[in-house]
């Protein structure tokens, strides 16, 4: 909470919550950021349809959508199969996901759902209340073309993955609008943010490596295959990580529990121009980068893995080239151009 305050405070524009099944539940996260802020823009990026019943996850929505006077925005996304398997859920599909976004926008328009039997599940009755006419937006985490496609298609804002070079997001962007204008919708109306991990200079050498070279590592070991193809990286470079004998028997996530010796270790498996794609070196580097991000055409960007302390000198660097007036009349909500 007081790192919300903070963010507000320096003029950061939105919270981007993740979420993970310990300590990190979307709606008890997004609520407490809502309870003491009063303008910063809110997101889940990202749950996942399948863990809540429907209703309740159109409940956290209308509640947080009127606790902030429309600050909010549900944030969806895939998930992984096999965590999805070992909890005893289905498989998250395109489209179970575009099911489940109807009976939301359903719920939220005062109308019913009755007699449901489609990929979200059978539901012989839902309604929140007929009153109800809640302009809640959702937002997609998309990586690869299919789920990119998707979120063109139904999605009010779209949040790419960390990690994307330059040439991967200007094709994610077109790629996104393609499929909006495709499925008779203003392509310019879905807002698109890219993800950017922020490392900063003046933070500690261990920090700058868990946030960099772990946070790299860890998503090879989970989904390299999807991430490495969808930047046309060279595959061969992640056989190689991931048949190292040491990668093989590291016992866990490695921004997570990785020393500075096992990153430093790591770091030399991994090709430099895959840790290129992201933010790091001096305040004004870090700057420069985020305006690359919109000159590929990014509509916002998220400065992923920093606290606001950690993001102070970028946020000071980036007022000396923010364009003047370019984004004055943006909504505060992550997930809509305007209020």
């Amino acid at each position: 909470m007081d790192e919300a305050r903070l963010a507000e405070q320096l003029g950061i524009g939105s919270i981007f919550l993740s979420e993970r099944f310990n300590t990190k539940d979307a709606g008890v996260l997004a609520g407490a950021v809502g309870a003491v802020t009063e303008q910063i823009g809110i997101a889940s990026a990202a749950t996942n349809h399948n863990t809540r019943h429907p209703l309740v996850t159109a409940t956290l929505a209308t509640t947080m959508h009127r606790l902030t006077g429309g600050r909010y925005s549900l944030g969806l996304g895939r998930g992984f199969d096999m965590l999805f398997d070992v909890m005893g859920l289905p498989r998250v599909t395109s489209a179970q996901i575009e099911d489940a976004v109807g009976i939301y926008r359903t719920l939220w328009s005062g109308g019913s759902v009755a007699g449901h039997d489609g990929p979200a599940g059978k539901y012989p009755f839902l309604m929140q209340d007929p009153s109800f006419d809640e302009d809640i937006p959702i937002m997609m985490v998309a990586i690869g073309e299919k789920t990119l496609r998707l979120a063109g298609r139904i999605a009010d804002g779209v949040v790419l993955h960390t990690f994307f070079s330059d040439e991967t997001l200007d094709r994610a962007v077109r790629t996104i609008r393609t499929a909006a204008q495709e499925a008779g919708r203003d392509p310019e109306s879905v807002r698109i943010w890219s993800v950017l991990a922020t490392i900063e200079d003046s933070i500690s050498e261990e920090l700058r490596l868990r946030k960099l070279v772990g946070r790299m590592a860890t998503y090879l070991q989970g989904y390299g295959q999807v991430l490495v193809e969808v930047n046309g990286w060279d595959t061969a470079d992640l056989a190689r990580f991931r048949n190292d004998e040491f990668v093989q028997n590291f016992p866990g996530a490695f921004d997570a529990i990785g020393t500075v010796d096992d990153l430093t270790r790591v770091a030399d498996l991994l090709p430099a121009h895959w840790l290129a794609a992201s933010a790091t070196g001096s305040a004004a580097r870090c700057a420069e980068r985020v305006a690359d991000q919109f000159s590929c055409g990014a509509d916002g960007v998220i400065l992923h893995g920093a606290t606001p302390t950690e993001l102070a000198p970028v946020l000071d660097a980036w007022r000396t080239v923010r364009p003047r007036g370019r984004f004055d009349q943006l909504a505060a909500n992550p997930g809509r151009f305007t209020s």
